[in-house]
């Protein structure tokens, strides 16, 4: 099964260079089913993935003059704050026992469900978005909106250790008014920083296995790299729905998974 997540981990930087999201909805999942790697660690493995291999995108969309720096002060810093108290205080805050009722669940299989559920309402939002066209003219809009969305983005997915694209996207597109280019851009500036930022904050007190993340890194690294060249040749709404549907079927499984096994 290893060679497949290897293979999977290509996949993972292919889906961060095509569409500015879904890396670390594939990473996690990839880490724990196919690499058995436990799904609290895979959370910290999955920041650091994530947030080095994007560094290859980020470069890429600043020599195109795509990133919009504005936003990324008003949106990005509340997210990387919100990332940071997630991993800080509200993580290690989640008892190794949860009680609902009658119903009992673990931290890893709760941590793994909320991440189900996440990847769920990404995977309907890509599916069901309607592709608008996009107006000359519109100028970006900055305001309290976008600092409190980046905080609440920041928050969730520092809890399960994704960068958040799938939600950051939607996020500068609807409320910030970026053009879908300049917001893809913005989105992987910021999943690097704050994914970085999460990361380093786990350093402290987990047990990394190195030679493992390394070989992640630079294969995820080979996948945004080719996803950058593929997305200037492809189409990119056909590959954001035919993503979801795969995403979907990823939630799915793992609430299966989680629920019956």
């Amino acid at each position: 099964m290893e060679w497949i997540g290897y293979v999977a981990s290509i996949l993972i930087g292919i889906s961060l260079g095509l569409i500015g999201s879904g890396g670390s909805i594939l990473t996690v999942p990839v880490l724990v089913y196919l690499f058995h790697v436990d799904p609290l660690l895979a959370t910290t493995y999955s920041l650091c993935v994530v947030g080095i291999s994007s560094i290859a995108g980020v470069i890429s969309r600043i020599k195109q003059r795509l990133v919009d720096i504005k936003t990324i002060l008003v949106f990005g810093i509340p997210s990387i704050i919100g990332v940071f108290l997630a991993r800080k205080f509200i993580l290690p805050s989640i008892p190794t026992v949860l009680h609902f009722g009658s119903t009992s669940l673990t931290k890893s299989s709760f941590i793994m469900l909320f991440f189900a559920s996440l990847m769920l309402i990404s995977a309907l939002s890509m599916i069901l978005g309607k592709n608008k066209k996009e107006e000359d003219g519109i100028l970006p809009v900055y305001g309290i909106t976008l600092v409190l969305v980046g905080l609440a983005e920041g928050t969730l997915t520092g809890i399960v250790g994704a960068g958040g694209g799938f939600l950051i996207i939607p996020a500068l597109v609807i409320l910030g008014k970026l053009p879908m280019k300049k917001a893809i851009a913005s989105s992987i500036f910021i999943i690097s920083i704050k994914s970085l930022v999460g990361f380093l904050g786990d350093l402290s007190h987990t047990n990394i296995d190195w030679k493992f993340l390394i070989i992640i890194i630079i294969l995820a690294t080979i996948g945004i790299i080719t996803g950058n060249f593929l997305n200037k040749k492809m189409d990119g709404t056909k590959l954001k729905k035919g993503f979801g549907w795969f995403v979907l079927v990823m939630s799915l499984v793992i609430f299966i998974e989680q629920i019956f096994g």
